[in-house]
This record gives C-alpha cells, sequence and structure tokens, in this order.
C-alpha cells in the first residue's frame, strides 16, 4: 500500500443561493487546487460537512469519482451517527475509494473505550477502510493520546493507516511507524512535522497556499533551504487565524474573484467588515490578494 504523504487541502464546499451544496463548482475548486500540487481532503470540517446532508455527501462523492485527480484522495465520512457514517464509507467503496478521514463521534462525553469502540465497528462493517484518525478536541470533545492511537495501530495495522493531528496532541510526541502518516492541521507545525518524520500537513488554509505549501514540502524533500518562503507561508496561515474563523475567512477571500463563496450554511456567517479588512490589510502586506484585487 502506498503510504499518504505531502501537502492535503481540506477541501472547501460551494453552496447555491438557496444553500444546497453546488456539485459542479466544488468539483471545480477541487480540480483547480489538485492542479497546484495538492491532494484533496473532501468534507472534513472545512467543507461544513457536518451542515451537509447525507445524500448530498452521497452525490457528492459519486462526481468525485468521475473525475481523474492527479493527487491522492481521501475522503470524510465521521459522523454522529454510526450507520450514516458505515452507509457513506460503503458508498465510497464502491464509488473506487476508500482512504478516509473519520474523527469521533461528537456532542456526548466520549471516553477510550466508547472511541474505540466506534473506530473498532466502522472497521469490522468496512474492512476494505484505510483511516487516517482526525484528532480535534475543540469541535469532537475528546483528545487522542499516543497510547490511544498506538492500540488502535496495534489491533488494525491494515486500516488505521494515519492521524490528523489539529489538537497537537499526539503529532511530537509518538514514535511514528514507518508505515503511518502523521499529519499536522496547520502549515506551522509542517516542517518540523516533517523533521520528525511526520507525512505532511491537511490544511484548511491550503485551499488557498496551495502552491507555497507544496514548494515548502518540495524544499524539505530536496534538502533545501528557504526561510523567508516558509515564513511567508506561516505568516498567510497566522493572518486566517488571527481572523478568528477559518472557514468564513476563507470563503470571504475566495469570494472576492467569486460571490458563490459568500454562501454559508448557519450557524456559519461571513466575516464582518473589520475582520475582512484586518484580514485584507496582512495580506496585502505579505502579497497574497488575489489577482484582480492586488491594486486594491
Amino acid at each position: 500500500m502506498t503510504k499518504l504523504k505531502g501537502i492535503f487541502a481540506a477541501t472547501i464546499t460551494v453552496l447555491k443561493e438557496d444553500l444546497s451544496l453546488d456539485i459542479s463548482a466544488t468539483i471545480n475548486h477541487a480540480i483547480n487546487v489538485d492542479k497546484q500540487g495538492s491532494g484533496l481532503a473532501f468534507l472534513g470540517s472545512t467543507s461544513q460537512s457536518q451542515l451537509l446532508s447525507i445524500q448530498e455527501k452521497k452525490d457528492l462523492i459519486y462526481e468525485i469519482a468521475k473525475h481523474k485527480f492527479k493527487n491522492p484522495i481521501i475522503i470524510g465520512t465521521g459522523c454522529n451517527s454510526l450507520l450514516d457514517t458505515i452507509n457513506l464509507m460503503k458508498h465510497s467503496v464502491k464509488m473506487g475509494h476508500n482512504f478516509f478521514l473519520i474523527g469521533n463521534p461528537a456532542y456526548y462525553l466520549n471516553t477510550n473505550e466508547g472511541v474505540y469502540n466506534f473506530y473498532s465497528k466502522i472497521i469490522k462493517a468496512v474492512p476494505e477502510s484505510k483511516i487516517v484518525l482526525y484528532n480535534f478536541n475543540k469541535l469532537m470533545n475528546f483528545t487522542f493520546n499516543a497510547d490511544f492511537i498506538q492500540k488502535l495501530i496495534d489491533d488494525y495495522e491494515e486500516n488505521i493507516i494515519g492521524c490528523k493531528d489539529s489538537s497537537s496532541s499526539v503529532w511530537d510526541k509518538m514514535k511514528i511507524p514507518s508505515s503511518f502518516s502523521m499529519f499536522v492541521g496547520t502549515e506551522i507545525k509542517l516542517l518540523k512535522n516533517l523533521e520528525l518524520h511526520g507525512a505532511g500537513v491537511i490544511s484548511a488554509t491550503t485551499n488557498v497556499t496551495h502552491s507555497l505549501a507544496r514548494r515548502v514540502y518540495d524544499n524539505f524533500k530536496n534538502k533545501k533551504t528557504d526561510n523567508k518562503l516558509y515564513e511567508k507561508l506561516c505568516a498567510i496561515r497566522k493572518a486566517y487565524d488571527d481572523s478568528g474563523n477559518l472557514i468564513t475567512s476563507l470563503h470571504y477571500y475566495l469570494s472576492l474573484n467569486d460571490k458563490r463563496y459568500n454562501n454559508l450554511l448557519p450557524p456559519l456567517t461571513t466575516l464582518d467588515k473589520e475582520k475582512q479588512k484586518e484580514l485584507l490589510d496582512k495580506l496585502k502586506k505579505l502579497d497574497f490578494l488575489p489577482e484582480k484585487n492586488k491594486a486594491a
């Protein structure tokens, strides 16, 4: 099995005016990111996935399968419902995709035993699955630790193949098996993760920093150093972090060239005017505005 590694964008989904999923526009966005050398992680947090219907997710997965992307594809299939999670996984396998990004169910109190049982059941239901664990305690009310991940690897070595550590609780604290793909969730930790033999990054901001992130990754692999390039990449990420909401700030940035990106599902709201100005001022200083807005 080929090990997952590199730069991945946690892809954005585009919505129509009636807030239904615009599948064509979402695929076109992914195609543009793919052209820049970035892998694609569909239906994660950045995609508003927990706000989309199961049918919309199935329809998108069906369309993803029709396209020949150059870079690897991961499908986010984690739901609060065990059966919905399994249903989406089986649908994806039928469509030819078996790499999944899956976090534990949220809302209820999660324990090690309960979360272990969740992963155990979905693996037994879909034995073809190759799962990247999604560690994001802020959204999922559970924090993975190294011992917990190691137990899952020991028990399901063929299925548990990686982790996206958005909580930063394990990426630099566990001995990574050679076949395991450890991803960080921010470009700011990318180089350190690579130095620790991690696989790369799965990031929301890679929807827009894809080419910069790819150059940083390639430089590392080719034993080249460009501190200014990496500093710029990190500064752009920090500008989005400082906006207070990655999803809404990315949608605002992309809406400067395509108004459809303004469409967000409740309870998400568009970035307020003050935050918009702060973000654009920071990005302008970094020479990172969309082409038609560079003279603004």
